[in-house]
């Protein structure tokens, strides 16, 4: 791939890096284009010259950073500035939703440089989601090496082909303005994936064996995040009862996917990934991001750091019980905020589910003293304006009762894919908890 000076960039770059190297990267990325002089990195990390000297010419060796120009000084001969490569290096993000799955590839600086979407039915048995995410994930990388795919192309794994293309503009997810020279981007919705009559437990199946795949001829890939509905351990990468499709319970799929694609893969949920796109795209101090889609939950970052929880269980955000005699819902309790937000919204009767949404949002707020209210998921962005007014009304109220500043409410972008793909890249710039 054009932009890599060395073939073995990705193995480099999943070595444990130290935690000076990740604050350099971490600068050259919020730099951008621009660049930095090593006399601002050294002014801002706090190392010595020197340090900086060893430490961006070994990036310039892995060709991770490169000059950017120079900048005039107030004495002496002109300062080097140095960048971020983004295409040095690569990850593949993939939101594994109930009914669809969108899946990214993103360069360093956190480009979106190729896309896929297709329908998909999460009850369809582990193997057939398993074999429907690896054939998206390859068409990315054939796509990616200028072979097609990226395009106009259905998965193997998936179904029929000839879907209606969904491109979009290129995003960044980090800060820089350089684009990355990687292959064309597209996407495509191949058909659903068949619902199996009699598909096995997902925990009776063992993981696929290795099979071939095309990522091993992308040397930058460093890995896979996949974000999907919870619960789920995060750590080892193993589901629990997915809610609504509880034959996932005790499935590996982190294991699963390494073993089909041959790199690294980080599970998380959906709204925790999300929440960390958002923290290292910007956003600051202590927030909850609530994503309504299928479901609702939670993402959570108190301090600037993703909090999930002993067991990932943090952000269960859709399962507060806020009506005791309530209408069932998927999880076995009654009267869920999930179940009466989703039942107000299939009715049609917005302002309602904005105000439960608000009444749980508003439990939240109290509960954890957090600075801001982030709203986002397929459901509102059909109708952003009024979930806001809705949410800011019961927030608004509550404030008044208490006689505290009012948390402000904004509605964030439904990028849970950029998430789940910095769950592989934000540990290379010091952001594992970000």
């Amino acid at each position: 791939m054009a932009g890599v000076n060395r073939t073995n960039t990705g193995a480099a770059l999943r070595a444990p890096r130290s935690r000076n190297t990740a604050l350099v990267l971490d600068l050259l990325r919020g730099a951008g284009a621009g660049g930095i002089s090593r006399l601002e990195l050294a002014e801002r990390t706090g190392l010595t010259p020197q340090a900086v000297s060893k430490i961006t010419g070994r990036l310039r060796e892995e060709g991770l950073a490169a000059e950017a120009g120079h900048r005039a000084s107030t004495g002496g001969k002109p300062r080097t500035v140095l960048r971020l490569v983004p295409g040095a290096g690569h990850a593949v993000g993939v939101h594994l939703d109930r009914d669809a799955l969108r899946a990214v590839l993103v360069d360093l600086a956190g480009t979106v440089v190729g896309e896929r979407y297709a329908a998909l039915d999460l009850g369809a048995g582990a193997e057939a989601v398993v074999s429907a995410v690896a054939g998206e994930i390859e068409a990315l990388a054939r796509g990616a090496r200028g072979e097609g795919g990226a395009q106009g192309a259905g998965s193997d794994a998936g179904s029929g082909a000839g879907g209606d293309g969904l491109p979009r503009a290129a995003r960044q997810r980090g800060g820089t303005g350089a684009g990355s020279p990687v292959g064309s981007r597209g996407a495509v919705a191949p058909g659903p994936v068949a619902r199996g009559a009699a598909a096995p437990p997902a925990r009776a199946l063992q993981p696929p064996g290795d099979t071939p795949s095309a990522l091993g001829a992308l040397p930058s890939l460093l890995g896979l995040g996949v974000a999907l509905p919870g619960p789920l351990d995060h750590t080892r990468g193993v589901l629990h009862r997915v809610t609504g499709f509880p034959e996932w319970d005790g499935f590996p799929l982190r294991d699963a996917l390494a073993r089909r694609l041959g790199v690294p893969v980080v599970v998380d949920k959906d709204t925790n990934a999300a929440a960390l796109g958002l923290a290292v795209a910007g956003e600051r101090g202590s927030f909850a991001y609530l994503h309504l889609g299928t479901g609702l939950g939670a993402g959570l970052v108190i301090g600037g750091t993703v909090h999930r929880g002993a067991r990932t269980g943090a952000g269960e955000f859709g399962h507060q019980v806020v009506q005791l005699d309530g209408p069932p819902c998927d999880c076995g309790d009654r009267g869920c905020v999930e179940a009466l937000c989703l039942a107000a919204v299939a009715r049609s009767d917005l302002a309602e589910a904005a105000r439960v949404l608000g009444i749980a949002a508003g439990n939240l707020v109290a509960l954890l003293d957090i600075d801001l209210v982030l709203l986002g998921g397929r459901t509102v962005a059909t109708a952003p304006d009024a979930f806001l007014r809705g949410v800011e009304a019961v927030l608004g109220e509550r404030a008044r009762r208490t006689g505290e500043e009012t948390v402000p409410v904004r509605p964030a972008a439904d990028e849970v894919a950029e998430g789940a793909a910095q769950l592989v890249l934000a540990p290379l710039f010091g952001r594992a908890d970000a």
